[in-house]
């Protein structure tokens, strides 16, 4: 069954950058776009980064362009999330998923930047 585990969050100043990392098995990874999503404390998932299979198209949302890179590793069946110039509200909680509607996600990682 497909299986993801995010990993990578922690806490950072703002200004600062953290790497996600989400380790897929289960699929065949390199068929399926992947997408990264967060929730925030009180609020609904939001959509945040979408990548092809092939990992040649991203797509971001407009509140992390520029700041946030999606990447992934086909061999290593891995997604990636480069996060820099953080900003305090995107402490939330990160989830990898398999669709685009982000029902098929892991557990998350936790993010907290503090100002």
């Amino acid at each position: 069954q497909v299986q993801l585990a995010e990993s990578g969050g922690g806490s950072a100043q703002a200004g600062g950058s953290l790497r996600l990392s989400c380790a897929a098995s289960g699929f065949t990874f390199s068929s399926y776009d992947m997408s990264w999503f967060r929730q925030a404390p009180g609020k609904g998932l939001e959509w945040v980064s979408t990548i092809n299979g092939g990992g040649a198209v991203t797509h971001y949302a407009d509140f992390v362009k520029g700041r946030f890179t999606i990447s992934r590793d086909n061999a290593k069946t891995t997604l990636y999330l480069q996060m820099n110039t953080l900003k305090p509200e995107a402490t939330a909680m990160y989830y990898c998923a398999a669709d685009a509607l982000g029902v098929t996600r892991g557990q998350g990682t936790q993010v907290t930047v503090s100002s």
